[in-house]
């Protein structure tokens, strides 16, 4: 967990404000869907607006900091280079 831990803070330290408000979408839709779980009339609409904010949000945030999660790591041309 310290890995983990230790490669959000090395993240956090380069990102800029496009990713920490990428990171604000995915914990609002994190949010709305835990709050989905209340009986209502509106539930599905705002489960799937949420869903597909949350689709749109973390796959771009998880693409950037996989790198960092990974360590740095070496591409293969640059070893016969």
């Amino acid at each position: 967990m310290s890995k983990v831990r230790q490669a959000a803070a090395r993240f956090f330290r380069r990102s800029g404000w496009r990713d920490l408000a990428l990171a604000g979408v995915c914990v609002w839709a994190v949010g709305v869907l835990v709050g989905l779980a209340a009986p209502g009339r509106k539930k599905r609409p705002a489960a799937w607006m949420a869903s597909l904010a949350l689709a749109a949000a973390y796959i771009p945030l998880m693409g950037r900091f996989l790198p960092f999660l990974l360590g740095d790591r070496m591409d293969i041309a640059d070893i016969y280079s």
